[in-house]
């Protein structure tokens, strides 16, 4: 049974990732690593950004729990970023070059300073595991109704809690937050059980890799905009946009329901 590859699928699909890059250095081993990524080419379904079927969850959480019981030894050690703090800073640059999104941005500037606080102060409370970091329904296709788990690019160590709130969350909703099916949040849970692995402890750590890493993309596609240059590489001007109001409108949101996202772990 073939349950991950690594490369792209018989889809062609972009979109805006959860985790993404939080410093010039991430970015170019990222870029490298995509780079050197074997293509390898198989047969399946898209998986539409809604929630996926319960069996489908539950054998998703098979197969992590399978990855982080793998003897693998990783030389690679992440250069983690202090969280930035400019977004007072972020928000008088986009008003003063209007762009179109500033005063969304301005409105929820102490939200963001929340968010940032948050990201640097919430506990992990382990083990950390090597793992996919980046399962979304972009990166999944389905194959006679069973998962595949493609673009490996992003992999690497990450608390399991973080990887586990992520995937689960991103299986259970649509685009929003607004149809999050707590069934099958709990099935990518169960599976992970059955599958021999033990979850760790309830609490805000299950989100906050979710939380922090849109906020990084959120705010590189900023200076992007900011900037006013299209890059030679990335998105293009037009989307780093788009992805920059889904962050100022979402994030807030998703931070909100905080509280509502950890009653789906008791």
């Amino acid at each position: 049974m073939v349950t991950a590859v690594g490369g792209c699928g018989s889809r062609n699909a972009t979109a805006a990732p959860t985790s993404s890059p939080s410093s010039a250095r991430e970015h170019q081993r990222r870029r490298r690593l995509r780079t050197a990524a074997t293509r390898v080419w198989v047969e399946g379904e898209k998986v539409p950004e809604a929630p996926v079927s319960a069996a489908y969850a539950f054998e998703i959480g098979e197969i992590l729990a399978r990855i982080h019981a793998l003897d693998v030894a990783w030389t690679h050690v992440s250069i983690e970023d202090p969280t930035s703090r400019d977004w007072p800073e972020l928000a008088a640059r986009a008003a003063a070059t209007g762009q179109p999104w500033a005063d969304e941005l301005a409105s929820h500037v102490e939200t963001f300073l929340a968010i940032a606080h948050f990201v640097d102060t919430c506990e992990r409370p382990g083990p950390v595991v090597l793992t996919h970091r980046d399962i979304q329904p972009w990166n999944l296709l389905a194959r006679k109704g069973r998962p595949v788990v493609l673009d490996w690019e992003l992999s690497g160590m990450l608390d399991l809690a973080g990887e586990l709130g992520s995937t689960a969350l991103s299986l259970a909703k649509g685009p929003g937050f607004d149809d999050i099916k707590p069934a099958i949040f709990r099935s990518v849970l169960d599976g992970y059980v059955a599958g021999g692995g033990a979850l760790p402890p309830s609490g805000p750590s299950w989100f906050v890799f979710m939380i922090g890493g849109w906020l990084g993309h959120t705010r590189w596609n900023i200076l992007r905009c900011l900037a006013g240059v299209q890059a030679s590489t990335g998105p293009d001007l037009a989307l780093s946009h788009e992805s920059v109001r889904n962050g100022v409108r979402g994030l807030p949101d998703l931070f909100g329901r905080l509280p509502g996202l950890e009653a789906l772990l008791v």
